[in-house]
């Protein structure tokens, strides 16, 4: 994969919780871009495939991150019922693939898909680490479900995950949500901010 000129370059998880509670930001942040540049998802990955059950200490360190999060973004909604209602597992990468499967049919579904995700995981306390749920969630989108069941753990989708984490890892973050825009043949980290859009945007447009 190479930089495209003119783009700015969101890096994110459909299960990171940080960037859960940068979604309205994010959402004004689209609005206000100018025309010609061109905006591009890429999957960091959080946590690779894992069916092993959450250990106790690791519930505890999510859901601790979770009052982080409300701490700093206080409008964030999280269903706690999520804990008593699923099995948790330490695994991301299978909505990452889900994303992708998604862009596959219409790039247009890309954003749909993540932000279904989002929902599921956080206002309706489903377990987007499984199969079933992803299966339903892009029958919700519009997607053809066949071919997203075909997609979803296929070689070619876990080859385009591989190589979007590493093409994020080239790229000068420190976790995620990240902003980077490229422009005249530089990279330039965005300081985010994660409830003043004008602080975020200021800078993609200076």
């Amino acid at each position: 994969m190479k930089f495209a000129k003119n783009t700015l370059y969101y890096i994110h998880d459909p299960m990171c919780s940080w960037c859960w509670a940068f979604k309205p930001t994010w959402q004004k942040i689209l609005t206000n871009l100018p025309q010609n540049l061109i905006v591009e998802y890429l999957l960091g990955g959080l946590a690779p495939d894992n069916d092993i059950p959450m250990s106790l200490e690791t519930r505890k360190l999510v859901m601790d991150n979770w009052r982080r999060v409300q701490d700093t973004v206080p409008t964030t909604e999280f269903n706690y019922d999520f804990w008593r209602l699923n099995t948790p597992k330490r695994s991301t990468y299978i909505s990452c693939r889900a994303v992708i499967s998604a862009r596959i049919q219409n790039p247009k579904f890309e954003r749909a898909m993540i932000e279904e995700i989002q929902y599921a995981y956080y206002l309706k306390a489903q377990n987007p680490s499984e199969e079933m749920v992803l299966f339903d969630l892009a029958d919700n989108v519009g997607l053809n479900v066949q071919a997203f069941k075909k997609d979803l753990n296929s070689p070619r989708v876990n080859n385009y995950l591989k190589k979007e984490i590493e093409f994020s890892m080239t790229m000068p973050i420190n976790g995620f949500p990240s902003l980077v825009l490229s422009k005249n043949d530089t990279l330039t980290q965005i300081r985010i901010n994660y409830i003043n859009a004008n602080f975020n945007i200021n800078q993609i447009i200076a």
